[in-house]
């Protein structure tokens, strides 16, 4: 035997030495998974049973990659708010635990990004790159750890920085019949905040596509996206993500805040958050409860105006 034919068999010995080396070292781990089925699917939520460990508020998975918020935790079926597409789920389909609670992506990555509740982009400027991850439910800070409102903040409008001095840390409630002018004051509030190291979130919660799109093309116009994270669910989204929406913005908005900068958001409006949030309770059999929806928005969230000093006003 010639002596290529010898290295070439010795490489091949070599070679399935390593595989049964590798073999020999490996051990198969099972991994066990909480499965589920659908019993019903209604508008935005669905009835899911055989879950029987799944917490309060954790993250199910539906086929097509339609995630769900368990919601309801009752003895025989817990009731699921869909975040998703859920037109194609049907009764009898598998639901899987996640194991991990309702969360969205962080980070100056997202700074000029339009995003939806869930951290996908909607601006068709490619995937987020985010820094992590945080809970959309938080427990807000304690009343004695906030720190003072001693810093202005400038809407852009003489008349009310003259009338109604803004301070940051500050919630701020713009009240008004429709057509009125809110969100424009809301815009240009953010639109001054340029050249100030100031970050705004911008939420924008039930809008029209055609609204939010002017809103996003006025800010582009204008140098106001350089700073500014928009937050998006439409109309016609699924009223899980509404509900979701001004919570993920606010994590969004106490991430930057945590690193010592100042924060603006906007949630436009809270009147359809009270809605998708009458909606789910009263389809899941819940008491609606339609004012408490502004109680946690103001309670467990931080408010319009967040100061960089990492307390929560």
């Amino acid at each position: 035997m010639s002596e290529p034919q010898h290295r070439l068999l010795d490489d091949f010995d070599d070679v399935f030495a390593r595989i049964d080396a590798a073999r020999d070292a490996f051990t198969p781990k099972l991994t066990p998974r909480e499965v589920g089925s659908v019993i019903s699917v209604a508008t935005g939520i669905a009835k899911v049973s055989g879950l029987p460990n799944v917490g309060f508020e954790e993250v199910v998975s539906f086929p097509g990659g339609v995630l769900g918020i368990a919601f309801n935790v009752d003895e025989d079926e817990v009731g699921v708010v869909l975040l998703g597409a859920y037109e194609r789920l049907r009764a009898g389909d598998e639901v899987t635990r996640t194991g991990r609670v309702m969360d969205v992506a962080v980070g100056d990555g997202l700074v000029g990004r339009v995003i939806d509740p869930l951290g996908e982009p909607l601006d068709g400027q490619g995937p987020v790159v985010s820094s992590g991850r945080l809970p959309v439910e938080r427990p807000a800070r304690p009343i004695m750890d906030r720190a003072p409102v001693t810093v202005p903040l400038q809407s852009g409008l003489k008349v009310i920085d003259a009338l109604i001095p803004i301070g940051r840390g500050q919630r701020e409630l713009i009240l008004g019949d429709r057509q009125t002018g809110k969100t424009a004051i809301a815009i240009d509030t953010i639109l001054n905040q340029g050249g100030k190291d100031v970050v705004c979130v911008y939420c924008s919660i039930g809008q029209r596509a055609s609204a939010v799109a002017k809103t996003v093309a006025v800010l582009r116009a204008k140098g106001g996206m350089d700073y500014t994270v928009v937050v998006v669910t439409e109309g016609n989204d699924p009223p899980g993500l509404a509900y979701v929406a001004p919570y993920a913005a606010t994590s969004i908005a106490e991430h930057f805040m945590e690193s010592g900068r100042d924060v603006l958001i906007v949630y436009d409006d809270l009147t359809h958050h009270a809605r998708a949030y009458r909606e789910l309770t009263l389809l899941l059999r819940r008491p609606p409860e339609i004012f408490s929806t502004f109680t946690r928005a103001f309670s467990s969230a931080p408010p319009v105006y967040a100061r960089s000093s990492g307390a929560v006003h």
